[in-house]
């Protein structure tokens, strides 16, 4: 931390995220004005599609905001986080901040971690027991080629979850805000949509744009931590390791950074999550060379294995339906030693 603050790394970024925010107010407007234009065509499925990947560009966005990356004021980056994530996508982000938090504090850790949570995946052999028969088993078996066309339905889930919670009786800051930005960004987009488009065309292009937007998020996020190690909640573990051991950098150049919104420097961005997303590239080698003098591992490797690794790995926990006695990764260790 003395050696990242005395290079300026932490120094904020303005004049970045304001180039990058108006760039985005930009392109969603072109893209609405293209939309209303087109009108009744099937090229309007070209135009949700552009528009998934823009969401989740200004998602990143709204990412980097709820991190304090881009203000110095706490208050400024809950605003901006407001604007961009609930206004201009729809989302709660009081909702993703409080999830995303927990998953910071204790990433891959069992009962801590809401990301490996029980639910649809399972990603531990602890949940095996209710998935061993019947429809749960044989899904739980193949949940690793399952992952990818399952993440055609998180945009949706997005959504809903952040909408329960806002709309719930759970805490919630800024709660009328938060129902205000959603429900006009949701209705308006919604009533727009089948304003300009007849109804079968008009859901074909919502779900185009909210499929491709889940795709586009889980094939950002999964890589990060999905087949790395997974360790209990009574595990004695010093931040360092904890945040560095249980992360996976993706290599790549600028234009990785540019798809997976900076979360290639996986490592990084947990070390220190408030730093600037320009600045993650060029605290890298001081990280990696870090680490390397206390021997501890330091994991990278390229988006295209990172998906292998993802799918092997959730095909081998789902395969321990067949043992309940066997850990797969225990057994990858022991076989290895």
């Amino acid at each position: 931390m003395r050696t990242v603050q005395e290079s300026g790394l932490m120094r904020r970024r303005y004049g970045y995220y304001w180039t990058r925010f108006a760039v985005l107010t930009l392109l969603l407007g072109g893209t609405v004005t293209a939309f209303v234009l087109i009108g009744q065509s099937w090229w309007q499925l070209v135009v949700a599609a552009v528009l998934a990947v823009l969401l989740g560009q200004v998602m990143f966005l709204g990412h980097d905001a709820a991190h304090r990356q881009i203000f110095v004021s706490g208050r400024w980056n809950d605003w901006a986080s407001l604007v961009v994530a609930n206004l201009y996508a729809g989302m709660s982000y009081g909702w993703w901040s409080h999830k995303h938090s927990r998953h910071h504090a204790k990433p891959n850790t069992v009962d801590a971690d809401p990301d490996i949570g029980s639910g649809v995946l399972v990603f531990t052999t602890e949940d095996l027991p209710k998935a061993r028969t019947g429809a749960a088993a044989w899904f739980a078996k193949r949940q690793g080629w399952l992952f990818f066309p399952l993440l055609l339905l998180e945009g949706l889930n997005l959504h809903i979850s952040g909408v329960k919670t806002i709309f719930g009786r759970g805490p919630v800051k800024r709660r009328p805000v938060e129902i205000a930005f959603v429900t006009f960004r949701l209705v308006g987009y919604v009533a727009l949509v089948f304003w300009v488009l007849p109804v079968g065309m008009g859901f074909a292009f919502l779900g185009v744009q909210l499929g491709l937007f889940g795709l586009y998020m889980g094939a950002s996020f999964a890589p990060n931590h999905k087949g790395m190690p997974i360790i209990p909640a009574s595990m004695k573990i010093d931040f360092l390791r904890r945040q560095v051991l249980l992360s996976r950098n993706i290599k790549g150049g600028r234009l990785t950074d540019l798809f997976m919104g900076g979360l290639n420097y996986q490592i990084e961005h947990h070390l220190f999550p408030s730093m600037p997303r320009p600045s993650l590239r060029k605290v890298q080698p001081i990280v990696r060379e870090f680490c390397a003098a206390r021997d501890i591992t330091y994991t990278e490797t390229t988006l295209i294995n990172s998906y292998r690794i993802v799918v092997r790995y959730l095909n081998e926990v789902g395969l321990a339906a067949r043992d309940p006695f066997q850990c797969p990764l225990t057994a990858e260790f022991r076989s290895v030693r």
